[in-house]
């Protein structure tokens, strides 16, 4: 049976949607740069006194931009507790994993916790992924008494992860992978990317305050092309090691368990007769 078109009202409630998304997106960018473009910024050796103004303010914006998408997302729609239920359950076990890892700590930047935020953006789309990915960071901290400046940028970067999972499937639907072991294999380069990349994003939120070697922190006014020298120097001689260690892990979790987890979800997906099924999906929204 044919699907019936959305709706005026659905195709309004989904535009209204995307806006908040891309509105959170904007703010999220913003936040991490904001710094580069201050005539001067207070330097310190403590990473924490990074962004202390502003910090319960970006949280504040974002904890209430992410209700502010669940409570659009599930209105209209049949299955809508069964929607709030899934996203629920996915971040408690995703936060359990955290204090896990919190509790035993792995090498480096080695974390349990991405391969599932990737895996849920890959199956239900890049909104449900966005919302897995910063409730994921923001209940864990709660449980695990990691609150801190950093928290609003570690739920940001941890949402676009979840919302660019679903690029994934222009590879897999091009050569055909899904439902093997090639489809994890792409699933697994990305999440290793990601490992990366997270930790790269993250250095930004507190590089332009921090204090070093000249030839590696940031000075006001400087050119843009020696910025960027000065901060991969600082990557490397500081973070890429350490988030080595995150991209092995994910890459490692997604090989042992990206398998079963998919035919998990896209099980909960059929049974559920799951409606979120954003564009990027390749569904009806």
């Amino acid at each position: 049976m044919t699907e019936a078109p959305p709706s005026a009202a659905e195709l309004k409630q989904l535009l209204l949607s995307l806006s908040i998304y891309w509105l959170t997106t904007v703010i999220g960018a913003a936040a991490f740069l904001y710094p580069f473009w201050l005539p001067g910024v207070q330097q310190s050796s403590l990473m924490t006194q990074a962004h202390t103004a502003d910090s319960p303010f970006m949280l504040t914006a974002l904890v209430g931009l992410c209700f502010v998408v669940v409570l659009l997302e599930v209105q209209g729609a049949a299955t809508s507790a069964k929607f709030v239920a899934l996203l629920g359950i996915l971040v408690a076990i995703n936060s359990v994993l955290r204090f896990v890892e919190v509790a035993i700590p792995g090498p480096g930047g080695f974390s349990p916790i991405f391969f599932l935020i990737v895996l849920t953006g890959y199956v239900y789309g890049g909104r449900f992924g966005f919302l897995m990915g910063a409730l994921t960071l923001f209940v864990s901290a709660l449980v695990t008494g990691t609150v801190g400046p950093w928290l609003p940028y570690q739920m940001f970067t941890a949402g676009w992860i979840g919302m660019s999972a679903p690029l994934c499937k222009v590879v897999t639907r091009l050569f055909r992978l899904e439902g093997g072991w090639a489809e994890v294999a792409v699933l697994a380069l990305f999440g290793g990317a990601w490992g990366i990349v997270y930790g790269g994003i993250m250095n930004i939120w507190f590089w332009p305050f921090a204090m070093g070697p000249i030839d590696q922190h940031w000075q006001p006014g400087i050119p843009i092309l020696e910025a960027f020298r000065r901060y991969a120097a600082f990557y490397v001689a500081t973070s890429f090691i350490w988030d080595a260690m995150r991209a092995f892990g994910n890459i490692l979790f997604m090989a042992l368990f990206g398998q079963a987890v998919l035919r998990a979800l896209r099980r909960f997906q059929k049974r559920f007769a799951f409606q979120y099924r954003p564009a990027e999906a390749g569904g009806r929204p």
